[in-house]
């Protein structure tokens, strides 16, 4: 949670009028490389959210995460959903392993029912492009996609590519603030 990108994500949406709550996983607050079996992330995720409603029970309440935090939360989600969450927020879904395109990680998102928003490079190594695409289209307007040209899963960009990776970070908060900002609940 104290990741120099992680970091400077919640300092971005803190200057644009969005309240983040960071946490970790067990293992990672272990220093173990070995993520933790799902349901002990999915009950995490739970209590996260539990703890970012009872710190400020009047604001409009997102989840989400990078990579894997993303899918263990939107697994939360869709096992049993978050309370008082009004959409969720993926920061690279990691969609497959690197080389082995796959939308099977992706099954699980037909069964949410509220709105997310996929944040995906378009060098994303765990994430094929199509994929997302296809997986964003079935899921219908419950999803948006916003593709970022030539950032990697971890958003960095080479710099042939005429951005920089402080150009990416921007684009990314302000795709999240606009999104929330523009999201209507049921």
């Amino acid at each position: 949670m104290n990741h120099p990108y992680i970091v400077a994500v919640c300092d971005g949406l803190a200057s644009r009028g969005i309240a983040t709550l960071r946490y970790q996983f067990p293992y990672m607050e272990k220093g173990s490389r070995r993520p933790d079996p799902p349901k002990l992330c999915h009950q995490t995720v739970h209590a996260a959210v539990a703890a970012a409603h009872a710190l400020m029970p009047t604001l409009a309440l997102f989840a989400g995460g990078k990579s894997f935090g993303g899918r263990m939360t939107s697994q939360a989600q869709a096992i049993a959903p978050l309370p008082d969450v009004r959409g969720l927020c993926f920061f690279g879904f990691p969609l497959h392993a690197p080389k082995e395109p796959t939308t099977t990680r992706a099954d699980h998102l037909s069964s949410i029912k509220i709105p997310m928003l996929f944040l995906q490079g378009t060098r994303d190594a765990l994430a094929d492009l199509a994929l997302i695409r296809g997986v964003v289209k079935q899921l219908s307007a419950r999803a948006t996609l916003k593709v970022v040209e030539h950032a990697d899963h971890s958003f960095h960009v080479l710099v042939r590519s005429g951005t920089t990776d402080d150009e990416v970070m921007r684009t990314l908060l302000d795709a999240v603030a606009a999104w929330v900002a523009a999201t209507r609940f049921p």
